[in-house]
């Protein structure tokens, strides 16, 4: 286990350094001037070279990227071009908004899909009009996207009935209309994933040893079959929480909503070269933390993953001997 958490954090480092070099280079590589931005056209030239002297600007590229591989070994993004403030504070700032907005919609989506896909698993063989009707629904949610179904939202609930603020990030009743958008592609996609997984464990022999043994099938589902169909079904949430954490950039972009996705937008159209390159770090790190904490959850899940990597571990220290 030691080895491996070794290994995967070593995969870590390196792909954020990898991915900080790449956007380092395509931010830099973008056509417009931040300093212009930040100034306005009408700005002196003698007032330009002033600001770009400030901000390290004016250094050739490579000196840039070697100021900013120093700030990130020190954990430090620098400041932002536009506010001053340290990169890591207006991160910090909208983070928040982020994991309320995430856990909102991840909660809707289980709540709504574990029932359905587990129903539909359960009485797809026997009911074809209900796995019929669960595949349809889905399939439906899967079909809308984001961008169509956010402002359908508002038009409905908002101008039309009323019953929720049309944009805007503070108070529960902002969040219903967000979380809601999400949620709905969300709890489609894993609706599938849950039907599937549970249909297949429900077809295999483990399965009709235990109804010999007379055990219930809330029995069956609680002891063995949850387990054993559980992998497929993290996996998907954890990918999908790493999504949602790293910035649902076109939902917070209909709703207003303060987060991460919304800043990083902000940030790409006033060149924030420090902001937009912390940012993408950060998501980064986040997404890959979250993927390994997935990982880690199989050997929790499943003795069967533990203990083949034991013996794999065993084998191998064998054969060095």
């Amino acid at each position: 286990m030691k080895k491996y958490i070794y290994k995967r954090t070593l995969l870590l480092l390196f792909l954020l350094i990898a991915v900080s070099t790449v956007v380092f280079f395509l931010i830099h590589f973008i056509p417009g001037d931040p300093v212009v931005g930040i100034l306005g056209e009408g700005a002196s030239i003698e007032d330009i070279n002033r600001l770009k002297q400030d901000l390290n600007l004016d250094k050739p590229l490579l000196f840039q990227y070697l100021d900013f591989s120093k700030n990130l070994f020190n954990l430090s993004f620098g400041k932002s071009l536009f506010n001053q403030q340290t990169v890591i504070r207006n991160i910090l700032t909208v983070l928040p908004n982020t994991l309320y907005l995430a856990l909102a919609s991840m909660v809707l989506a289980l709540i709504i899909s574990f029932p359905l896909g587990t129903w539909a698993a359960i009485k797809g063989d026997t009911h074809t009009v209900v796995d019929t009707s669960v595949t349809l629904v889905s399939s439906v949610g899967l079909a809308i996207p984001n961008f169509v179904l956010g402002p359908l939202l508002i038009i409905i609930f908002s101008i039309k009935l009323g019953w929720f603020p049309v944009s805007g990030s503070q108070g529960f009743a902002c969040i219903i209309l967000p979380a809601l958008t999400l949620g709905t592609s969300m709890s489609a996609f894993l609706t599938r994933i849950i039907r599937t997984s549970i249909g297949t464990e429900l077809k295999k022999p483990y399965v009709l040893l235990a109804r010999a043994k007379g055990l219930t099938g809330f029995q069956i589902f609680k002891k063995h079959l949850l387990k054993n169909a559980l992998i497929p079904i993290v996996t998907i949430i954890g990918l999908q929480m790493g999504a949602l954490l790293t910035g649902a950039i076109i939902t917070e972009t209909i709703f207003s909503w303060h987060g991460i996705g919304s800043l990083l937008v902000t940030a790409i159209k006033q060149r924030d070269y420090p902001m937009v390159q912390g940012i993408i770090v950060f998501m980064t790190f986040v997404y890959l933390i979250l993927s390994f904490l997935v990982d880690l959850s199989y050997f929790l899940i499943d003795p069967r993953i533990r203990h083949q990597y034991q013996y794999q571990h065993h084998q191998h220290n064998q054969y060095q001997i």
